[in-house]
């Protein structure tokens, strides 16, 4: 409880800045991406004709190396991540020394030891959180792994004795929900990025965390990636 009374006023504004931006667009970007279709929206129009195409496809080899490198990225950032939390709490052991180089930045605030700790916790779970991300992320691409071998012969599907239409929404949906899962889990990096701006001050985790706002509008619907995957011959 300590920590209330020791943290200005102006570094809890920031801090619910913080956490009122980074929530709010990520609401934003799932409600406006629906609409406006956003990158995530339409590359998931693409992990929908990838599954019907799955379903025609006989041996599909080809579609399970496909969701072996899709995993191993999240696999990659989850084994970072744990070694960031390991760093981050192999700092809280030299507080002291990491808090004097700080004050030693000619446009940084002095900050008490307990609060500087504190900084570091807010990081240590923004990271705990995207490590969660993307292991669940792995998880369901073994979901999808699951549903493409569990997917009948092309013949099958082609005498109508099941539904094809059926068996490639819902591998389609499980592709789609791992890559937003990963999506989240890459977003709360962005935002760790801000976040260390705090360090500095509290203008500067606001005036980080906007940026960082901007940057993730301009990928997620303004990028040039955007506009050729929106090709209207496709």
């Amino acid at each position: 409880m300590k920590i209330i009374s020791m943290l200005p006023w102006a570094d809890w504004m920031a801090l619910f800045t913080f956490f009122g931006l980074w929530v709010g667009y990520a609401w934003l970007a799932k409600v406006r991406g629906l609409r406006d279709q956003s990158l995530i929206a339409t590359t998931n129009r693409y992990r929908q004709l990838w599954m019907v195409q799955a379903t025609g496809r006989d041996p599909r080899m080809l579609d399970g190396l496909i969701t072996q490198n899709l995993s191993q990225t999240p696999a990659f950032f989850s084994s970072t991540t744990i070694i960031i939390i390991g760093g981050l709490f192999a700092l809280l052991g030299t507080t002291d020394k990491a808090a004097e180089l700080v004050r030693e930045i000619p446009f940084a605030q002095p900050t008490p030891i307990l609060v500087f700790e504190f900084k570091i916790l807010l990081l240590v779970g923004i990271f705990v959180y995207a490590f969660f991300r993307f292991s669940w992320s792995m998880r369901q691409y073994t979901f999808v792994a699951l549903v493409i071998g569990a997917m009948p012969p092309p013949a099958d599907f082609a005498c109508q004795q099941l539904d094809r239409q059926c068996f490639s929404e819902r591998a389609g949906k499980l592709v789609s929900a791992a890559a937003e899962t990963f999506n989240d889990g890459l977003r709360a990096y962005y935002f760790s990025f801000a976040a260390m701006a705090w360090f500095f001050s509290s203008l500067a985790l606001v005036l980080a965390t906007a940026l960082v706002v901007l940057i993730l509008y301009g990928r997620e619907f303004r990028s040039d990636v955007l506009q050729v995957l929106r090709d209207e011959r496709f």
